[in-house]
């Protein structure tokens, strides 16, 4: 009989480890593009957003260019309670040879987080209609969704089935 192998993984969040962590507000960028690269460059130099002076559906829009295209942005905050993080491999906490073999397993702690980040559109300014703004509204329908029921909410939503 086979065993069955798994992938296991830690996301490693605290702080305690270091010292407080880099805070990479208005550096991350949500592009319209891939990019297949995984590694350090020299960003800044070449990547200069500059405001554009415009103010769309209450968005500051900015403006930048990437390999000749221009593209029309804005800075948003990440919404009350959530905070977005940069993620690397934990190298310290690796298996021996043995325990590999039968589970993979991936550590990862948090090199640096965010509260802000700046998305991007290739042929159109930013608006409060755009897909990746839209989403944020999730936020509001998981905590919804996962808010605990209180015994009087429930009453009340009987008494109104009953009625009908």
């Amino acid at each position: 009989m086979e065993e069955e192998r798994g992938i296991t993984g830690s996301i490693n969040l605290s702080q305690k480890d270091k010292e407080e962590k880099v805070n990479v507000s208005g550096q991350v960028h949500h592009l319209p593009c891939c990019i297949k690269f995984n590694g350090p460059c020299s960003v800044s130099q070449y990547f200069k957003p500059k405001p554009k002076g415009v103010e769309i559906d209450g968005l500051a829009v900015e403006e930048s260019h990437f390999r000749g295209r221009k593209l029309q942005g804005t800075t948003i905050s990440l919404p009350n309670g959530y905070s977005g993080f940069v993620l690397g491999k934990n190298m310290s906490g690796k298996r021996k040879a043995r325990d590999v073999s039968e589970v993979s397993s991936d550590n990862w702690e948090m090199k640096a987080k965010f509260d802000k980040l700046t998305y991007w559109n290739h042929d159109s300014p930013p608006s409060k209609d755009d897909t990746f703004l839209r989403s944020f509204h999730w936020f509001a329908v998981a905590e919804a969704l996962h808010k605990p029921v209180k015994a009087e909410d429930l009453a009340a939503a009987s008494a109104a089935l009953e009625k009908n």
